[in-house]
């Protein structure tokens, strides 16, 4: 008998959280064409739905989950949908939400960075645990998250799936968009080079995307810059070395702000705030090296991102990310802004060795699909459902 299942897609278009809901999906709709699927999504964001196959339907909230009243609000409107199961794909579990339930933990940065101790940490930690506890499955997206749950939130681990991430499939695709300005066998490179020039990049340049958090340790990145752009001053080819952080408004972070003011740095570091998906796939595909040091990664999309666009990576050798980049990438300490440099220079200067990273690095993205991922979660609904 087909499974009807009710999914929280109210987060379509968060960071991060938005490229798990829409791969997923995907994957799911290509995977399943029994089960019943109610997406429950903003009238808003019907549009980012298109083409749905018969056993996807919508199901129209307005609220947040943000409110204090979606604690009883959102759980009344998934009662009423009669579902088997519903997923929730992040943490933020309203408190009398029906069972039975199953919740995907993306990273624990909320607790560890985002809020300080006292009794709104103390009420997030309840809120975040309870939901965890009551779920009668706990998808993570790598071991190192699983063990965060385990060490920090003393979840049990019979409880605990680890459902792998995956990079979106487009970012494997080395061609221009659909609605290109030209085609033929120079299509994909006008297309480039129209892109570069709207944002006057005209000189090398190193690559970060993501948001611009804490725990993303960006004022440390734009330190190392410093030092490797102080070394190559002279260089033939990187003289003019950039770094381009693609993410959140600089102006929401201070000690960002400072450190570009205190490194000198401000004429070689460009912050271009979240960009369309194509032109991100640009930034990539043309960046040097992409760089991601990162003091925390619940999984870390964006290193595989640039793998897949065949651009070799440095990145942090702390949390999760050694799980993703393998061997594939030069790892670095995050804490140590002389290590960060190292490894941008051996990336830049080494011919050989990123030669190696960008051969390595296609194989180390395609070790995740969405494919694999879906199935594994559905195997987790049927497995929840049965028990």
């Amino acid at each position: 008998m087909p499974l009807r299942i009710a999914f929280d897609a109210r987060h379509l278009r968060d960071f991060g959280v938005g490229t798990y809901i829409r791969n997923l999906l995907q994957g799911l709709a290509k995977l399943d064409t029994e089960n019943q699927y109610t997406l429950i999504t903003a009238k808003a964001d019907a549009a980012a739905f298109p083409n749905l196959t018969p056993n996807f339907t919508l199901a129209h909230y307005e609220g947040r989950d943000t409110e204090l009243a979606e604690h009883v609000r959102f759980p009344m409107f998934v009662r009423r949908l009669r579902a088997d199961l519903c997923h929730i794909p992040l943490s933020m579990v309203p408190l009398s939400m029906p069972r039975p339930y199953v919740v995907t933990v993306h990273d624990v940065s909320r607790l560890l960075y985002e809020q300080p101790p006292g009794w709104r940490y103390d009420l997030r930690r309840f809120r975040f645990r309870r939901g965890l506890l009551r779920a009668n499955k706990v998808i993570t997206v790598s071991g190192a998250t699983k063990g965060d749950l385990e060490g920090l939130l003393t979840i049990p681990a019979d409880r605990i799936s680890l459902i792998y991430n995956a990079p979106d499939p487009r970012f494997f695709e080395h061609a221009p968009p659909s609605d290109a300005r030209s085609a033929g066998p120079d299509a994909a490179g006008y297309e480039q080079r129209r892109i570069l020039e709207r944002y006057q990049i005209n000189y090398p340049f190193l690559l970060y995307a993501g948001t611009i958090r804490p725990q993303k340790n960006i004022p440390r990145l734009v330190e190392a810059f410093a030092v490797l752009r102080g070394e190559l001053e002279n260089h033939p080819d990187f003289k003019d070395l950039r770094l381009v952080i693609i993410g959140d408004e600089i102006s929401r972070y201070p000690s960002v702000r400072r450190a570009v003011a205190q490194t000198r740095t401000g004429s070689a570091v460009r912050f271009l705030g979240f960009v369309p998906f194509d032109t991100l796939r640009v930034f990539y595909e043309s960046a040097e090296a992409f760089v991601f040091p990162s003091l925390y990664e619940g999984f870390g999309l964006p290193p595989l991102e640039a793998m897949a666009s065949g651009t070799p990576v440095v990145a942090s050798n702390v949390s999760s990310l050694p799980e993703v980049v393998g061997e594939a990438a030069v790892t670095v300490n995050p804490e140590n802004v002389f290590d960060i440099s190292r490894g941008m220079k051996e990336v830049l200067l080494d011919r050989n060795l990123r030669k190696r990273l960008v051969a390595a690095g296609l194989e180390q993205a395609k070790r995740f699909s969405w494919e694999r991922t879906a199935r594994e979660v559905l195997e987790t609904y049927k497995e929840v459902v049965a028990s």
